[in-house]
């Protein structure tokens, strides 16, 4: 079975669901090809072969019965890359070395797709995972941010926690599993208070965020596809009595509501993703009980289904438009 010329590329992982399968549907309603690539699958379960002389280059990929090559994809999702799984009959001593490779090879794939339409680009998604590029990037185009410190200085973070008024709040710059152990200031988004910073001898180890806790009256997630804005909203006061990150709270205080945007804000967010380049984000913020919105981060690749399950916002379809569209927003970083 050899897919249509239509091929549109879903990088994801094998246990990634809903989201991954409301596009695939979108794009074949549309009369695309969609083709599942689970990243973790490789190379256990996927081969990929690229072959390269003086006149030219020759990439295939193939997952159980079906091939592509690169000449057939028009597009691509790039939801997810995983670390490959090996599987513990490989040595440990080799594990390493082989994940290395398998993955600098799907580099060279990914380079080989660079006449497709990326939904985003690599470079511009690793670009954009910078925190610390984010919130100057947000200040600069008019959005409020929170005062912020990433320091691995102890007393700093100290001299820092007494500045806010013992309203401070820590994270890291990088996602973390939430089955990490250790020190406490290895956690989700919390609340830090003052015995806390006796452990804070353990960011010699690891620098991390801390910000000025904003006082909130709706969490949001503002969903980027190519211009258009879906927005969810959150009521903080169910949950925020025992945590200050909504996806530690339970499932019954997290109901998501519509919400709409003051123009000002939707103009800076569009700002935000153009100097970014960025197709496609998953916007966090805040509204204050003044009702004033602070910017906290963008995730490029970040999580949406639950806005379109809860709220029946189409996302997925507008994901599927871009991705066969000739003429998405791209703008230069």
């Amino acid at each position: 079975m050899r897919p249509s010329r239509d091929v549109v590329l879903l990088i994801t992982h094998s246990g990634d669901y809903f989201t991954i399968d409301r596009v695939a549907d979108a794009l074949s309603k549309r009369g695309a090809q969609p083709f599942r690539f689970d990243t973790d699958q490789f190379p256990i379960a996927i081969q990929l072969q690229a072959h390269l002389d003086n006149s030219g280059s020759y990439h295939r990929l193939k997952y159980g019965d079906v091939s592509i090559s690169t000449e057939q994809v028009q597009a691509v999702w790039m939801r997810r890359i995983w670390q490959p799984q090996l599987g513990k009959e490989l040595a440990p001593q080799f594990q390493q070395a082989c994940i290395r490779e398998s993955l600098t090879t799907l580099d060279g794939f990914w380079d080989s797709l660079r006449g497709a339409m990326w939904v985003d680009d690599l470079q511009r998604i690793n670009a954009a995972e910078n925190k610390l590029r984010q919130l100057r990037v947000a200040r600069e185009v008019g959005l409020v941010i929170p005062r912020t410190l990433v320091t691995n200085d102890p007393e700093e973070v100290r001299e820092f926690f007494f500045e806010v008024k013992e309203k401070m709040i820590a994270k890291l710059l990088t996602p973390l599993s939430s089955g990490m152990k250790g020190s406490t200031f290895f956690l989700y988004t919390r609340l830090v208070k003052e015995e806390d910073l006796l452990d804070a001898q353990t960011l010699r180890y690891c620098p991390m965020v801390f910000q000025e806790q904003i006082p909130k009256k709706l969490e949001l997630r503002a969903v980027f596809v190519n211009g258009k804005l879906f927005v969810g909203a959150l009521d903080a006061s169910r949950y925020a009595a025992f945590t200050q990150d909504w996806r530690r709270a339970k499932s019954e205080d997290c109901v998501w509501q519509t919400h709409e945007l003051p123009t000002d804000v939707v103009d800076c967010l569009n700002a935000f993703m153009a100097r970014f380049g960025l197709v496609f984000g998953a916007l966090d913020l805040i509204q204050t009980p003044s009702g004033e919105y602070v910017f906290l981060e963008v995730n490029p690749t970040g999580e949406w289904g639950m806005l379109e399950r809860d709220l029946g916002y189409p996302i997925s379809e507008a994901i599927a438009n871009t991705l066969l569209s000739k003429s998405a927003i791209l703008l230069d970083i």
